[in-house]
């Protein structure tokens, strides 16, 4: 990851940036475009729903940017086995990290060791490839935030996340400052939702954040 000093123009914001495209009514052609952009812009990533994981490994096979996929998305409903299956498959498919969403229902309910366990299931099946844990912010309360990032760190993952983009509220400076808090300094936060200039990147790196998702990357970083 690069060095914060570095920053001195929008276009070295690029490294931060996991390039997504979540939309379920994506087509080929937008996969290609979507991979282009990470090639020419030199994004961190392509983040994609699991089952368009394979075609963006085989798009951007010797880029050095890597594909990644959500995975439970965008509820975190779906149960733990079904979340491990989906991580499983698209680990196969050449996915470099996974992205899951938390169970939020299971969360505020206080069911805390299912949350755990959930996170933990799909961190051991996915092992050496790190994942991401998408906590829905703008559905918690400051305690269960801080709780999401605790059962995500104990459970072995890599990140915290901010937001699907799917739910209510997305990424804000306060709440990644928050995260970081909580995690240490040795441990990812992604801010996710709502991060459209190069105005709300900035912002989140300096609260805290160390990698940003993004679908309107390229205008964060060209404008």
């Amino acid at each position: 990851m690069p060095d914060r000093i570095a920053i001195r123009t929008n276009r070295d914001l690029a490294p931060y940036i996991d390039h997504t495209l979540l939309k379920p009514e994506v087509s080929r052609e937008d996969l290609v475009k979507l991979c282009n952009e990470a090639r020419t812009y030199g994004f961190a990533t392509v983040c994609v729903a699991s089952h368009n994981v394979a075609f963006c490994a085989q798009l951007l096979e010797g880029s050095g940017i890597r594909p990644i996929a959500v995975v439970g998305f965008p509820s975190g409903t779906e149960t733990t086995e079904a979340k491990v299956a989906e991580a499983r498959e698209a680990i196969g498919a050449g996915a470099a990290e996974i992205d899951m969403v938390i169970h939020v229902g299971r969360l505020k309910a206080k069911d805390y060791a299912y949350v755990e366990r959930d996170i933990r299931a799909v961190v051991e099946a996915t092992t050496p490839r790190p994942v991401k844990v998408i906590l829905e912010t703008g559905a918690l309360g400051r305690d269960e935030k801080v709780i999401g990032c605790a059962l995500a760190k104990a459970a072995g993952a890599a990140f915290v996340k901010t937001s699907t983009g799917s739910g209510p509220g997305g990424a804000t400076a306060e709440d990644v400052a928050l995260m970081r808090q909580v995690v240490g300094e040795d441990f990812g936060v992604k801010a996710s939702g709502g991060v459209r200039t190069a105005a709300d990147a900035r912002r989140m790196l300096e609260a805290g954040a160390n990698r940003l998702g993004a679908s309107a990357s390229v205008a964060i970083v060209s404008r």
